[in-house]
């Protein structure tokens, strides 16, 4: 992927270009899930904030400025802003904190409003554990595939890059990915 095919992609999506958006996707859902992953923390979350992220796109295809920045970083605000927007809808997250800059202005970034949620001893246990078991189903799978799977949903990378990578068309690549997932689905559920 490169990020002159997004920015020469999104201006199509803003007339409604059904084939453009479907490129638009391909090409991003990957890195947009990451995001999604690191601050929703949750699957059924990011996938629902997944499906906001790209109504937004659909509909404010319009606002994007290629002069102003690159396609990519422009989806990763859109996402970031989705998933502050779904921090903030969480029971409890109505008292943020508000930190002050070193001038002791507000601080202009709502991410450092979010209280802290750090997990209690037996939590993080719990979580050891887990992260264990992922280890262990990783281990299960192909190296390659493996490698993949880290690639698109740790690292962000989309399926041509991922393709190229590991020089296999990109239908392979697509099948690899959707079978290892359910491969480590099946082994997290044992």
């Amino acid at each position: 992927m490169s990020e002159n095919s997004l920015n020469l992609l999104l201006p199509r999506v803003a007339r409604q270009d059904r084939a453009a958006f479907r490129e638009v996707y391909g090409q991003s859902a990957a890195k947009l899930v990451g995001v999604l992953t690191r601050m929703l923390r949750d699957r059924t979350e990011v996938e629902d904030a997944l499906q906001d992220v790209y109504i937004r796109v659909w509909q404010r295809a319009a606002q994007f400025d290629g002069a102003r920045g690159e396609g990519m970083g422009w989806l990763v605000a859109i996402a970031r802003n989705v998933a502050l927007d779904r921090l903030r809808a969480r029971p409890g997250a109505r008292g943020f904190t508000h930190v002050t800059a070193a001038g002791g202005a507000p601080d202009d970034d709502p991410v450092a409003r979010l209280p802290a949620q750090g997990p209690d001893a037996e939590g993080q246990l719990m979580a050891q554990g887990e992260a264990r078991r992922v280890v262990d189903c990783f281990g299960e799978l192909e190296p390659d595939r493996a490698a993949a799977v880290r690639g698109a949903y740790l690292q962000g990378l989309s399926y041509h890059d991922l393709a190229a990578r590991h020089a296999v068309p990109l239908n392979t690549m697509r099948t690899w990915l959707r079978r290892s997932l359910l491969r480590l689905k099946e082994c997290l559920e044992r």
